[in-house]
């Protein structure tokens, strides 16, 4: 919060009126109840449904939750894939005042007992074809008094470790629609995301219903999306609700189309559901968004993407993923910016009317960048001594955001002390530049840096310019111990297929090196078959750094 708040004149504004994300949902049955919501199912075939049929679903399952005993301000985990149960679950328990808890299945056994235990869940509501991911927890995690068990692979129900175990179709089933919504306090949670963390253990950031309810506006505001759009949600729903994507569905009466369970390893669903269901915008990192563009590619006849909006995060989009998107009719891949501890949404990459007759080359360049703070919000850099550097383009600082849906403190985490500025701000640990146009560049992680010689090389310059090779998959450089200069980088690069075992280490560093001081280019290169990634994509440098430390010492 600001220093200090001045009282104005008494408004006659309905301001107790609460900001309640059923709001969506409630318009979306009222307004659009023929509007399709589509989700793929875990054998590939699809279930359709549509706002007024999922409306009479979530009172059911309302209803169905508080006779469990679910109170407001109680925690219900979701494990699940990317399905429209999922989002029945965000609304129903948020709707009831309880909080939506997010949980990961690709972090530990040991992360995930730990964010069950600290939000002291009640119930988890968990896929059939992830139950093995929480059935071995049911001694470590107390306060679960049951399961309840989505159950997409046929099975039933059967037994379970935990007290008890529910058929989520039966609850829904054996409920009926008369349920009437409370109005919830706006500033109660309701949803809680762990942040995936590469170290130590993970943090709680509860979102309020105001603080999702005003991002849900600024996503849908940001990216130009209307009734007209198909809304394909890609990023998984439980790492920081998806980006909030799928929210702007309901509030804008916008078909939906869930995913279900895919792969990277596997695109042809994606690009399938892309282009039959016609989908008009999306959300993903570069790590799902390459490998659909090297299947779309290996395709006899591609695509017409006219008009396809490609929300890319997580990581920098490389020159060739942007320009191989706008070649299927000018797809546009949207860099945009945020974290669990903003909602994520920060920043937007839209090229200003002002900037249009840059040259073609600049354009581009522009677009690599995080770009434009979103309304409402205040992003600022600032020096080691906390006050606020230029907005030069050039000047390095930690990237400081606040704004109605950051993060204020974490839940119950002595951390949140180093982790926020006392006048409100977030510390995001990120280093980077804001140019006189106001567009935000990510130089890098602080801790991802490397210092050699007392100077400092940014990471994320390298291996994007190691990407643009034409026979590079992906690369990752990190910063790893050396005698001599206190760390050097270490190019580590996924070789496309075809360039397999012909790739070489001369022919990586001759092509950026017109790029780079000589001091800057990477002591080694080494071609691997994968790069260690977290749960939501990003390279996971830590892993690497540990798997590699001793490679210039030895």
């Amino acid at each position: 919060m600001p220093h200090h708040i001045i009282t104005g004149f008494p408004a006659t504004s309905n301001d107790a009126y609460p900001l309640n994300m059923i709001t969506f949902l409630k318009h979306a049955a009222r307004n659009y109840p023929e509007t399709e919501v589509v989700s793929r199912t875990l054998d590939g075939s699809l279930h359709t449904s549509t706002y007024g049929e999922v409306f009479r679903r979530v009172r059911r399952l309302a209803k169905a939750l508080t006779k469990l005993g679910v109170a407001p301000g109680d925690r219900v985990g979701a494990l699940d894939w990317n399905t429209h149960r999922f989002m029945e679950l965000y609304f129903a328990v948020s709707g009831i005042g309880a909080v939506l808890l997010e949980l990961n299945p690709r972090i530990s056994p040991a992360e995930r007992a730990y964010v069950v235990n600290h939000s002291e869940a009640r119930f988890v509501a968990v896929a059939a074809s992830l139950r093995p991911l929480m059935e071995p927890l049911a001694a470590e995690c107390p306060t679960v008094q049951g399961l309840i068990v989505l159950d997409d692979m046929g099975k039933g129900v059967g037994e379970s470790a935990f007290p008890s175990a529910y058929d989520y179709e039966a609850l829904i089933a054996q409920s009926d629609e008369a349920f009437d919504f409370p109005w919830v306090d706006e500033t109660s949670a309701c949803t809680a995301c762990y942040t995936s963390g590469t170290t130590g253990k993970p943090k709680g950031v509860y979102n309020s219903h105001r603080a999702m309810y005003l991002h849900t506006l600024a996503i849908a505001q940001a990216l130009h999306m209307t009734q007209n759009d198909v809304i394909m949600q890609i990023v998984p729903m439980f790492h920081a609700q998806g980006w909030g994507m799928f929210f702007c569905g309901p509030m804008l009466g916008a078909k939906l189309v869930f995913p279900g369970r895919y792969t990277m390893e596997d695109p042809s669903p994606l690009v399938n559901l892309l282009v039959d269901q016609k989908v008009t915008v999306t959300c993903g990192a570069p790590a799902i968004f390459l490998p659909m563009l090297h299947y779309i590619k290996s395709l006899p006849d591609k695509p017409d993407l006219t008009g396809v909006r490609m929300i890319s995060g997580a990581t920098e989009p490389p020159l060739a993923l942007m320009k191989g998107y706008h070649e299927l009719g000018g797809a546009q891949v949207i860099h945009a910016y945020g974290a669990t501890e903003t909602a994520p949404l920060v920043t937007v990459n839209h090229l200003k009317p002002s900037l249009q007759s840059l040259p073609e080359a600049d354009r581009w360049e522009l677009r690599k960048k995080q770009g434009l703070s979103v309304v409402g919000l205040d992003v600022t850099i600032a020096g080691p001594d906390g006050r606020e550097l230029p907005r030069d383009g050039t000047s390095v600082g930690e990237v400081l955001i606040r704004g109605p849906w950051i993060t204020r403190t974490y839940y119950n985490d002595p951390r949140s002390a180093e982790s926020f500025t006392e006048d409100g701000f977030w510390r995001s640990g990120d280093a980077g530049t804001i140019d006189p146009h106001g567009y935000l560049k990510i130089t890098d992680r602080f801790k991802d840096l490397i210092k050699s010689g007392g100077e400092w090389i940014s990471s994320i310059d390298l291996e994007n310019a190691i990407m643009a090779h034409p026979d590079v998959l992906e690369a990752a450089v990190i910063g790893i111990p050396h005698p001599k200069w206190e760390e050097r980088p270490l190019a580590l690069v996924v070789p496309k297929e075809a360039a397999k075992g012909t790739l070489t280490k001369e022919a990586v560093l001759d092509f950026i090196r017109p790029h780079f001081a000589k001091w800057q280019l990477p002591d080694d290169v080494l071609f691997v078959e994968a790069i260690p990634k977290t749960s939501v994509g990003k390279f996971a440098k830590r892993v690497a750094r540990e798997q590699y430390a001793d490679h210039y010492t030895q």
